[in-house]
């Protein structure tokens, strides 16, 4: 059910994006592009209605279902912060160990590999 949300909202933000690039900020946009025939079609302040309604119905769309996603999300998905400091802090502590302090092989150089000597 997430995932048909996450392609919803996928959808609608791209459909979204496509009626924002096709409007003009100056008011012409789609309509100016047809000219004369727009008259003919469907009118030139109707177009424009029609993509800022659908500008306004597509951005409550992509707000909404993200506000409605996270509610479908599997509870056992879901774990607080609290839960894992909890389970950090019941957990056994162990001492630091300093490492034992080695001694050279017998038969091994006497001098560090970087002296040169």
């Amino acid at each position: 059910m997430l995932a048909l949300f996450g392609i919803l909202i996928i959808i609608a933000s791209v459909i979204l994006g496509l009626i924002v690039l096709i409007q003009n900020p100056k008011g012409g946009g789609l309509s100016g592009t047809f000219g004369g025939f727009s008259n003919q079609l469907m009118g030139v302040k109707q177009t424009t209605d029609v993509l800022e309604k659908g500008t306004w119905i597509f951005a409550a769309a992509v707000g909404i279902l993200c506000l409605i996603s996270p509610a479908f999300i599997p509870a056992e998905s879901t774990n607080s912060g609290k839960d894992l400091i909890k389970d950090i802090s019941t957990m056994p502590q162990q001492k630091a160990t300093t490492p034992a302090a080695t001694t050279p092989l017998p038969g091994a150089a006497t001098n560090p590999a970087g002296s040169g000597k």
